[in-house]
């Protein structure tokens, strides 16, 4: 350890005690109800877990947590509130040890210290989320998601299966969890966020599960609603920011060296949605009123999810047949056909084959545009059909210069 070691340690120790006990003092309260520790009990506490840290007696660190712990146990137990808590004393606790910390290493214990912090100093503001903001239902969907995540998905084969193609399944899980991730986040958001945010928000979170039934469903709404029409169309816009924000999440699980040569594009294409979606807003359109959508179902619908998990497997199959067969003309002809019902399982497909060795980075990039290509053109025409005149005009514009951006920057990145 350095000389200025243990002098650096002991001063963020003192900083990360003066800045929790600062936000301690705040809440310590009067009188017989207030508690026992404080600003200065805080700041003392984290420059002894320091200084047992730094000095040469075996055995000083645990002695002194057993100390801090039985102080904090005895404070706990002489407290003559009515609802003590144990916050303050667990607190205590915690920045003893991260007092320790900040000598072994002094910004990962000011990281923990100003965390703690923080976390002490949202109280009200964790309070009402847990009980006023969110739901029963949403509390069930994010345990139902972490069990997926922390059980479920380890549980699948990291590796290609033969019989589907030399498929890994892992990532395959991965992206039905994240696309019940962002169902659920989208959902809430749009409970949230309410009348303007509400409609653009749902567009994007919808768009995640499918932009071309965004588009139908909002441009049926803009044809019952015309006073509406700016804002659905604003909404169905993101949905195809969404588009290029999950074939970028997609590439990623399955390619990151494709994820790599695919960014300069989708960032144009996004930018471009992004723009058209936020239109409204920057256009000062009149406000419109919604109706948040309700809390009591469930917002996971994992069915939707394995759907596209499954059309992902099949498509890949599909576009790897298609290629061997055919070379690349092959893979360009069946990613269009595949694309015009769903942009996103071809480009996954894609990034299977890229990741497999079976295809470059420029013929990925060329054939996840020419995907979204035929999914723009799919979109476009169910604008017109669905939502009339002014709606597909707003709509077709958005999408169609989203893709004219990520062409040009494609084709500028690759040389001409």
């Amino acid at each position: 350890m350095s000389t200025n070691g243990p002098v650096v340690g002991l001063a963020v120790a003192l900083g990360v005690g003066l800045l929790i006990g600062i936000e301690r003092e705040r809440r310590k309260g009067q009188g017989a109800d207030r508690k026992a520790a404080g600003l200065r009990t805080f700041a003392i506490t984290a420059v002894t877990g320091a200084l047992a840290q730094t000095l040469p007696v075996a055995g000083l660190v645990p002695i002194g947590a057993f100390f801090v712990a039985l102080l904090a146990a005895f404070a706990h137990w002489k407290s003559r509130s009515a609802d003590p808590g144990m916050t303050t004393e667990i607190a205590l606790f915690a920045t003893y040890l991260i007092g320790v910390q900040s000598v072994i290493a002094p910004a990962l214990g000011a990281a923990c210290g100003a965390g703690l912090a923080l976390l002490l100093a949202a109280r009200s503001r964790l309070h009402r989320f847990a009980t006023q903001l969110l739901s029963e239902q949403e509390l069930h969907d994010g345990l139902l998601l972490a069990a997926l995540a922390l059980v479920v998905l380890p549980l699948i084969p990291s590796g290609p299966i033969d019989f589907l193609g030399g498929i890994n399944p892992r990532p395959l899980g991965a992206m039905v969890l994240l696309i019940m991730a962002l169902q659920a986040a989208g959902e809430v958001a749009v409970r949230w966020l309410g009348t303007r945010g509400g409609t653009l928000s749902s567009g994007l979170a919808s768009g995640f599960i499918s932009s071309t039934a965004t588009v139908a469903s909002f441009g049926s709404r803009a044809r019952a609603q015309p006073t509406q029409t700016a804002w659905l169309a604003g909404g169905a816009a993101l949905s195809g920011l969404a588009t290029w924000l999950q074939a970028m999440l997609i590439t990623t699980l399955l390619s990151p060296a494709a994820a790599a040569a695919l960014l300069p594009a989708a960032l144009a294409g996004a930018t471009g949605a992004t723009i058209g979606g936020l239109w409204p807003l920057l256009s000062r359109e009149p406000a419109i009123e919604t109706k948040p959508p309700s809390s009591k179902g469930s917002a996971l619908r994992p069915r939707e999810a394995l759907l596209v998990a499954a059309a992902l497997t099949l498509v890949t199959l599909l576009v790897g047949t298609a290629q061997h067969r055919f070379g690349d003309a092959g893979i360009h002809i069946s990613v269009a056909l595949a694309a015009l019902a769903d942009a996103h399982a071809p480009v996954a497909s894609l990034a299977s084959l890229h990741a497999a060795g079976s295809l470059s980075s420029h013929g990925f990039v060329r054939g996840a545009l020419l995907a979204i290509s035929a999914n723009t053109l799919t979109r476009c025409t169910v604008a017109a059909l669905s939502g009339g005149r002014a709606y597909a005009v707003r709509v077709g514009a958005a999408l169609l210069a989203s893709l004219g951006l990520a062409w040009a920057v494609a084709t500028w990145v690759s040389g001409g």
